[in-house]
């Protein structure tokens, strides 16, 4: 099988141009290449499909198996993928995925795509639609107890369901290893979630390390970067507009104000190509 390894700012995948390949069984391919000393190596597998409703179609498989409903990282790498490797000869595509449909607006110069603006859709804040159980309506900094410490949650659905955490010391001090599976697994998340540690840097820069249902610590996560920024802002501590700095780099994200839209933007990069023996 022929496969791909790109990344979004560390956040790395197998991608699988399904156009050619036919993968029988992706969440076992996704535990077998995910792993990183016997495997491939990535926080999952990535299958790049034909679509009936738009350009192109993802199915994002997480490093345990389970199947995700939105990867921003991936989205990007997607784009990337298809314009450079000429599926299209388009900048902008749709991209069609479990959590709807999204629109990827590339940047090009000399043949080769320089960032991604993704439309990430309208997030979900009623808590009921995450979904949780901490509450009713918008929640914002509800309190969840886990082993000797509470935090004050934010959940945000921007895909998947997220729990934003705003920390008072650094998140680079913190043990997300520690605290993070404990909150992805939390009662209060019917379907887990992913967990996002935050420091406010300013109004329009937030501090971000997280824990992602499924792959557990990454060194981005696209969906949980919206989530906290919308978290955030929700709970007056940035504006609409925040650049997001992440282990594996920066991403420039935006609330619009008039469509509910959250928007992202960043960059996308090709490792390497291969072969894979998926005997």
């Amino acid at each position: 099988m022929r496969f791909t390894k790109m990344h979004g700012l560390g956040n790395d995948y197998v991608y699988v141009n399904a156009f050619e390949e036919s993968v029988a069984d992706p969440a076992a391919l996704a535990i077998a290449v995910s792993d990183r000393h016997f495997g491939i190596g990535s926080d999952g597998l990535v299958l790049i499909c034909p679509s009936d409703v738009a350009d192109f179609r993802m199915r994002m498989f997480n490093a345990d198996g389970s199947e995700g409903d939105m990867c921003g990282n991936a989205s990007r790498c997607v784009a990337k993928y298809v314009y450079e490797r000429g599926l299209t000869d388009k900048q902008t595509v749709t991209l069609e995925t479990p959590s709807g449909i999204r629109t990827l607006m590339m940047t090009v110069s000399g043949g080769v795509v320089q960032s991604v603006r993704v439309d990430m859709g309208v997030p979900k804040v009623e808590c009921s639609e995450v979904p949780c159980t901490l509450g009713e309506g918008v929640v914002r900094m509800a309190p969840v107890t886990v082993l000797d410490r509470t935090f004050h949650i934010t959940p945000v659905c921007t895909g998947n369901p997220h729990g934003v955490v705003v920390l008072d010391e650094p998140v680079e001090e913190f043990p997300i290893e520690k605290y993070g599976p404990l909150l992805e697994r939390h009662p209060a998340f019917p379907k887990r979630a992913n967990i996002e540690f935050i420091n406010v840097l300013s109004d329009d820069r937030l501090r971000m390390r997280v824990w992602e249902r499924g792959s557990g610590i990454t060194l981005a996560c696209g969906t949980g970067s919206c989530a906290a920024l919308v978290a955030c802002h929700l709970n007056g501590l940035c504006a609409r507009r925040a650049t997001i700095v992440l282990d594996g780099g920066e991403l420039v994200n935006e609330w619009d104000e008039e469509t509910g839209v959250v928007f992202m933007t960043g960059p996308a990069a090709f490792v390497f190509d291969g072969e894979y023996d998926v005997r």
